[in-house]
């Protein structure tokens, strides 16, 4: 087994948490809101056995303490770039689930010439693709609510690694401010240079025209793949049955798909 590379890299003035497993190839790997890189831990230790897995904790998230910053994906994105290149890397893969997903979408929109393929789960191009209830929950996050998430073994993961516990209650105001604000990069998605799955769970936090739409956006379903697959796009859609938002992480089907997707 190979050694544990792990430690901090600085990018937009924030200290962001890294481990790094395995050998090969490399490939960034971004966890969802509120988790922390262990999250993924099935998934990168698969991953881990054919690459070099770089596991980052999101800002506020985990081993990345906040600093003043509000909580915004476009700059995560500028950091993912930064953070890549200091740690010896020109290009990765990249995976994310969530939250992860979103700032993998803004590193590669942001920075294409850093992104080969790109694996996103679970993710929105546009706040109006989720669920309405799901979009008035997530207008209910408030500092005031950080008691309840305190009794989830979200903040038994946190506190597990954070370097400063008691900014939990702030990171779950800016959360939630973050979540409340309305985006869409349906023109990003159509210029998206990588080569693209989008992975989702059959019962997710979003309206199913909204996934199509997404697929459509990268230039997908939008007509017959043809006899011989002279009609398809190189993007791919993958929608795997009896899974929710909440359990896609741990879900077979998302390593398989990764993995299959990654290595052809």
């Amino acid at each position: 087994m190979s050694q544990i590379r792990k430690g901090h890299a600085e990018a937009g003035g924030v200290r962001y948490g890294y481990e790094i497993h395995g050998e090969g190839a490399p490939l960034l790997l971004l966890h969802g809101g509120f988790g922390t890189m262990d999250m993924f831990a099935p998934l990168r230790d698969r991953l881990a056995e054919r690459r070099r897995v770089i596991s980052v904790d999101l800002y506020g998230h985990g081993r990345t303490a906040l600093t003043d910053r509000p909580i915004d994906t476009v700059a995560m994105g500028d950091d993912m770039a930064t953070v890549v290149r200091s740690l010896g890397f020109e290009r990765v893969d990249a995976v994310g689930y969530s939250a992860g997903a979103k700032v993998a979408f803004r590193l590669a929109a942001q920075h294409p010439e850093a992104v080969c393929k790109l694996v996103l789960a679970s993710v929105a191009y546009a706040d109006t693709g989720f669920y309405p209830d799901v979009r008035a929950q997530q207008q209910r996050l408030t500092r005031e609510t950080a008691s309840m998430l305190m009794q989830t073994p979200l903040y038994d993961a946190y506190k597990a690694v954070a370097p400063r516990v008691e900014d939990f209650p702030e990171f779950v105001a800016r959360m939630g401010e973050a979540l409340r604000q309305p985006y869409d990069w349906s023109e990003e998605a159509v210029a998206l240079k990588p080569t693209t799955l989008l992975v989702y769970g059959d019962s997710d936090i979003f309206e199913p025209g909204h996934i199509v739409r997404f697929y459509q956006l990268l230039g997908g379903g939008l007509r017959d793949g043809g006899w011989d697959g002279s009609g398809m796009v190189r993007h791919r859609l993958a929608i795997l049955p009896g899974v929710t938002h909440y359990t896609l992480p741990d879900a077979p089907g998302l390593i398989d798909m990764a993995q299959a997707f990654l290595d052809g």
